[in-house]
């Protein structure tokens, strides 16, 4: 089981990461994140700003992401409209705060295994 950290800083203290900051912590990682102390979602980040996203189910969806103002913005394939997230660095790894809203969902990093993660493909089973 993945032990979920809780961060002592309050994310309102701290500036957010830019772009090249984030690019430079996340940059060749398999992160996974927590939200509510549970399991959430794992993000493999690739170079050229290029990711993979599963939500812990084997379905992994390409992505890429940007920067927008204090956000880091991110496109995948099953969806164009962009999720954006405002990302900040604690003793523990990275907060994310969903489009910088304090009342909106806000995962916190858990680990970095080093590891792949694992993605089925298409219709496995069917």
């Amino acid at each position: 089981m993945i032990l979920l950290t809780l961060f002592a800083q309050p994310v309102a203290a701290q500036s957010p990461l830019t772009g090249p900051e984030f690019d430079a912590y996340t940059r060749g990682k398999t992160l996974y994140y927590g939200f509510d102390g549970q399991a959430y979602g794992v993000e493999r980040y690739l170079p050229d700003r290029r990711v993979i996203w599963s939500f812990l189910d084997g379905n992994c969806m390409n992505g890429v992401w940007y920067e927008q103002e204090d956000q880091i913005c991110f496109i995948y394939e099953d969806q164009l409209a962009p999720q954006c997230w405002v990302f900040w660095q604690s003793g523990g790894g990275l907060i994310a705060q969903f489009e910088g809203d304090p009342t909106a969902t806000e995962l916190y990093e858990a680990e970095d295994i080093g590891e792949e993660m694992l993605c089925y493909g298409p219709d496995v089973g069917v």
